[in-house]
């Protein structure tokens, strides 16, 4: 079982604009609780998924830093930040970005497999999962074959194959029917249950927003509660 907390710390992010500087993220100081759900709003542009790249050390900060249990970022090694990202977070992004070549069902194993656990235990539990989101049926169909919001589901079941400590989604349901939307938002809430995981969604949807713990808006750079 996981404890701890993901910690932005005096966390910049700044990008040149012409002759000057275009500052997205402007001193940013938040701690982020395992078992926990947190929103994080604010209108198109103000740099929502900037922070969530940079919490997932996915692009790193022009100041502050981000640690993972007391250990930053920065003083890991690229195979290390590489393997907390494969064991310990769950990424999903905007766009499902899921591998053309490969099915359905090897699409959300590869964490597992990529983690060195053995193929049949991780065929299993990807098999479970499509299960629960009800998409059994399309397990050895390929990307192309699925819907928006079918290939959307596959991408947030791959981010949850590990189960991971924090799950980071960037608009996880804005691709999504408004039917669609809820029943992921459920299916999210059931395995952050299940699993204690810690949960951070950046989202425009209000329905996301009232099922978490905490909301911040950021706003100017800013986050505010």
């Amino acid at each position: 079982m996981y404890s701890g907390q993901l910690v932005a710390q005096n966390v910049s992010k700044w990008f040149k604009e012409g002759q000057g500087q275009h500052m997205v993220l402007n001193v940013l100081n938040v701690t982020f609780e395992y078992g926990k759900k947190y929103a994080i709003t604010g209108v198109s542009g103000t740099g929502k998924s900037t922070l969530l790249h940079i919490l997932a050390g996915l692009d790193a900060p022009s100041q502050g830093s981000v640690s993972l249990n007391g250990i930053s970022f920065e003083d890991m090694s690229q195979e290390a930040l590489m393997k907390v990202r494969n064991e310990q977070l769950g990424l999903v992004f905007q766009r499902p970005y899921l591998l053309k070549e490969l099915s359905v069902i090897e699409n959300i194993m590869m964490p597992q497999l990529v983690g060195g656990i053995a193929y049949e235990a991780a065929h299993e539990h990807a098999h479970t999962l499509l299960q629960r989101i009800g998409l059994q049926e399309k397990s050895e169909a390929l990307p192309s074959t699925l819907s928006g919001g079918q290939q959307q589901r596959i991408a947030i079941l791959r981010a949850l194959s590990r189960k991971p400590m924090f799950l980071l989604a960037d608009e996880p349901t804005g691709n999504l029917d408004e039917k669609t939307a809820v029943d992921i938002v459920h299916f999210l809430l059931d395995c952050q249950l299940e699993w204690g995981m810690g949960m951070i969604i950046s989202s425009h949807d209000a329905y996301v927003a009232q099922k978490m713990d905490t909301v911040y808006t950021l706003h100017d750079g800013r986050l505010s509660l």
